[in-house]
């Protein structure tokens, strides 16, 4: 009989804990770091359940001589530590393009002037939900990238990122 009370005490303690936690259904915002060269990215998360969520990052980059954009879409699961924060890590993936302007052609011993990459990546942060609509994180994302040997998208970049986002 006590192990039944036990059990049961831990099942009901264990589900108010789970549903203790909620993220928000979306948010919108800015994710704002640079380790490739794209910069700021707008960001849209989506929840799925009450703890996972579909993060899409959209950044693009128009410079002297280049112009391009990179989708990173992340699959996302959330924990609660304690009142307002979470964190979260998850899988993704991603595609980008990029284009050398004419100008810099005249530098440019290669006839290709563009290029388009495939990467694959890992994230890993920690966020404060407050009492207004507002989500703060910071996050580490590795990326893979699978690309042209030319602009050196075969590489492994560590990305680390600011998120402001807006909640509803």
């Amino acid at each position: 009989m006590k192990k039944l009370i036990l059990l049961t005490v831990a099942v009901l303690g264990f589900g108010f804990a789970a549903s203790a936690q909620t993220i928000s259904k979306n948010a919108i915002g800015l994710r704002l770091g640079d380790s490739d060269g794209f910069g700021a990215e707008v960001s849209y998360q989506r929840a799925l359940s009450d703890n996972n969520r579909l993060e899409l990052d959209l950044g693009w980059r128009d410079g002297n001589y280049y112009d391009g954009f990179k989708l990173a879409g992340i699959y996302q699961w959330v924990w609660n530590i304690d009142g307002g924060f979470n964190w979260y890590a998850g899988p993704g993936a991603g595609f980008g393009a990029y284009s050398i302007d004419d100008d810099y052609k005249k530098y440019d011993k290669y006839d290709d002037d563009s290029d388009t990459f495939v990467f694959l990546a890992g994230d890993i942060g920690i966020e404060y939900n407050f009492d207004f609509p507002l989500l703060v994180s910071l996050d580490f994302r590795p990326e893979l990238g699978f690309g042209d040997d030319r602009f050196d998208n075969n590489d492994l970049d560590f990305d680390i990122a600011l998120g402001v986002r807006y909640q509803f």
